[in-house]
């Protein structure tokens, strides 16, 4: 963690957009879903409404870190955060990186499920573009300098053309250059850095990261495997579907949340306890290649098991093991379709020495995956937030180091030539 004082890679100026772009949004909560007001989700300062339901599940002096959040809550998490940083300048020419807290996936939310128009779901993100073009520091770099945060996947900002799901702002010119920090990130773009879901755990001191490890470390755990998840009924040869029926049918060994019947979304005491009860936990691709889930489990010391390598493998690398074998088990999804492959079986092989070695090294990535309740963060630890902005400021770093190394060896070789 870098030292407040030095900050060796740098500091973070965060540009006073106009609120329509960030807090106005939020004023008008109950105009973001066209379903329902999501007024509750970005309640008790961002992280949403408190959890209940969690007597005699989790250590009742951690009940109050506990909350239901939503996991698209992250561009309002880490404003909040980015705001009080250790390593935040109020002076733009001290700044090594500067922050855009525009919070582009809640704007586009009320009209990715309505009859909206192209340019309903752009006009956001054109306006908060051509506002930071005008910005005297954009044209030092071109904003290459410039990060910003994204609540949703990736894919919700790619539209290609007009008729096209989402809105079309990582394509727009002035997008080239920016850092993306995203819930999931592209494999092609390199602009693209993924970072937690936000999962309903926000502890509010090291200590409670500490206890909350050893809760789950020291966990008696019933079942071999659980698995938390809803069939898609219109989905082509859904997956989910298929783990459904083999839980049930597996029902000495499997711990299922069906959330066809128990209201899943956000989190929910049931998945909570399924996944600190078990072992192992299942997680197929969600409506993309991740999901929430795979954080929840991990949260819980369960050891997740993947069934696409280009899901969470491909992603996180700032904050899980670089190694996915130390932390996952791999079981290939057309393995268990066509049924040359039993998940109970293959999990059944892993002794209980080997199964520890896997749950610790879940446990031990806990801290980089969690997001914090202080404003400022934890007292000497670090969470997701400070992981994510150290890491974008080193990248920025490395990259003008690079540039100025190259232009150095250019100028030599230039003069040589002369």
């Amino acid at each position: 963690m870098q030292n407040a004082e030095k900050c060796e890679s740098g500091k973070v100026y965060v540009y006073n957009l106009p609120e329509m772009l960030n807090k106005d949004l939020l004023n008008k909560c109950h105009e973001l879903d066209p379903w329902h007001s999501l007024c509750n989700a970005v309640s008790n300062n961002r992280f949403g409404p408190r959890a209940t339901g969690l007597a005699g599940i989790v250590p009742a002096n951690l009940v109050p870190a506990w909350y239901w959040t939503d996991m698209h809550a992250g561009e309002i998490i880490y404003h909040a955060r980015i705001l009080n940083y250790k390593c935040r300048t109020m002076d733009p020419e001290l700044a090594r990186v500067f922050y855009i807290p525009f919070y582009a996936g809640i704007a586009v939310q009320k009209y990715l499920f309505t009859n909206s128009s192209a340019r309903d779901r752009d006009w956001h993100c054109e306006t908060m573009l051509r506002w930071v073009q005008n910005q005297p520091y954009w044209r030092r770099f071109n904003g290459s300098d410039h990060f910003i945060m994204l609540g949703r996947v990736t894919w919700d900002f790619r539209r290609s053309n007009d008729a096209d799901w989402g809105t079309s702002f990582i394509n727009m010119p002035l997008m080239q250059n920016i850092i993306r920090l995203t819930i999931e990130q592209s494999q092609w773009d390199p602009l693209d850095v993924g970072v937690p879901y936000p999962t309903g755990f926000h502890p509010r001191s090291a200590s409670e990261v500490h206890q909350w490890q050893n809760f789950v470390r020291t966990r008696k755990r019933k079942t071999l495997f659980a698995f938390a998840g809803g069939k898609r009924p219109g989905m082509k040869n859904d997956f989910r579907s298929l783990l459904l029926s083999y839980c049930y049918k597996e029902s000495d060994s499997c711990r299922v949340v069906d959330c066809g019947r128990t209201r899943c979304q956000d989190g929910t005491s049931a998945i909570l306890e399924a996944f600190i009860d078990s072992d192992f936990c299942l997680q197929p691709r969600g409506d993309s290649y991740t999901r929430r889930s795979q954080f929840d489990c991990m949260l819980a010391g369960s050891i997740p098991v993947f069934f696409w390598k280009n899901g969470i493998y491909d992603q996180y690398q700032w904050f899980l093991p670089g190694d996915p074998q130390s932390f996952s088990v791999f079981i290939d999804h057309r393995d268990v379709r066509n049924g040359a492959t039993s998940i109970r079986r293959v999990l059944e092989i892993f002794s209980r020495e080997e199964v520890r070695r896997m749950r610790e090294k879940v446990i031990d990535s806990i801290p980089k995956f969690v997001y914090a309740d202080p404003s400022q963060g934890l007292d000497v630890s670090i969470d997701a937030v400070d992981i994510a902005i150290d890491g974008v400021l080193r990248r920025f770093k490395e990259q003008r180091g690079g540039r100025k190394s190259n232009t150095t060896k250019e100028a030599s070789e230039t003069a040589s030539i002369i």
